[in-house]
């Protein structure tokens, strides 16, 4: 078996910890991409991996994007991500969580976690029992940033929908553009909100078939198979469920003008994002649109280690930076041929010193 550091996805991370405690039955990665910025912070993932090795794969993808992420919203945070293999009944106990914050503690500050798929604040608070590494906790105030992510996400990512309609379409309005959306959780169902306030026409997948009908019914969309999202013609697509979707046969299926959507790693490899550019098809680069969670959490930390109330209004301040930072990436790849997700990249790795 081919070792996991002569993989691309190894990408030179600094740490890379397995973790198995026998007693809770806890088995865990903590991968630390960068810490050039500052502590590696991203998300613990709770999921099950039919395979080992996929797990690995999704931590190392997830921990560099979170490197890129934070460093093009203007953090003061390295990138790192954890993953909490799960069984196949999904089983979560407070024993694992305790475990999970005791080596989340030992890592001294080096790492720190939220929320992130299959992970609930309460889960956090939980972890938050045995390290102070933690964000993404439940708020005291109207006026305070933080608690779960998952809204923020979804704000960050409307306004990238609104850019890019207004950068390939020509359109200052979403008054009948038609955006499929992927997933229709926390974040999905978020955007999808938001999108209908402003009259867009909403086309609907999840694999929670009843959460995608009562999400439709809310918002006046329509629901359709998820084997069907990917070729429905519409001016966005929006991914907003899990990663890599973007292969081969997703991208040939696409009937779109834009991508545009929270999913993280979206692109199956990294040629990927040059098919969508062949295709003449508008990329939001992923952790670029998907910021607005790791921006929430992040004030949130820092104010808590300063002492200090976080304040909301900077959150929504930095997340309407969203726009300019993709218009900017957009540009470029219009200037230079290079397709958007290349660009980006480009920008990031400068910010981390690669």
């Amino acid at each position: 078996m081919t070792a996991f550091w002569t993989e691309v996805d190894f990408d030179d991370h600094e740490q890379v910890q397995l973790l198995r405690d026998r007693a809770s039955g806890l088995t865990a990665i903590i991968a630390i991409h960068s810490t050039h910025l500052g502590p590696a912070a991203g998300g613990t993932r709770f999921w099950h991996y039919a395979e080992p090795r996929d797990a690995m794969r999704d931590a190392l993808r997830l921990s560099r994007g979170m490197s890129y992420k934070n460093a093009m919203a203007g953090l003061p945070m390295g990138g790192g991500k954890a993953v909490i293999l799960a069984d196949g009944a999904h089983h979560k106990t407070p024993d694992m969580l305790a475990a999970f914050g005791d080596a989340v503690e030992n890592l001294c500050g080096r790492y720190v976690t939220a929320e992130d798929v299959g992970i609930s604040e309460q889960d956090m608070v939980a972890v938050a029992r045995r390290t102070r590494y933690v964000s993404g906790l439940p708020v005291d105030g109207a006026g305070d940033a933080g608690g779960d992510p998952g809204p923020f996400t979804a704000i960050g990512i409307y306004h990238g929908i609104r850019a890019a309609v207004e950068y390939r379409l020509g359109r200052s309005d979403l008054a009948g553009v038609h955006v499929a959306i992927q997933g229709t959780g926390s974040v999905g169902g978020g955007v999808a909100r938001l999108l209908a306030k402003n009259g867009a026409r909403l086309t609907l997948a999840d694999v929670n078939a009843e959460r995608a009908a009562a999400l439709a019914r809310e918002v006046g969309g329509e629901v359709i198979a998820t084997d069907a999202i990917m070729g429905v013609q519409c001016d966005v697509f929006s991914p907003n469920a899990l990663g890599a979707i973007l292969d081969d046969d997703g991208i040939a299926r696409l009937e779109t003008t834009i991508v545009a959507g929270g999913a993280n790693n979206q692109l199956a490899r990294e040629e990927h994002g040059a098919k969508l550019f062949e295709r003449g098809i508008l990329y939001a680069p992923d952790y670029v649109i998907n910021a607005g969670g790791i921006i929430s959490v992040t004030l949130e930390y820092l104010a808590r280690e300063h002492g200090q109330p976080s304040d909301i209004n900077e959150v929504r301040k930095r997340i309407g930076q969203i726009p300019v930072r993709l218009k900017e990436i957009w540009q470029e790849s219009d200037r230079s041929g290079v397709s958007p997700d290349i660009v980006s990249d480009r920008m990031a790795q400068r910010l981390i010193g690669r």
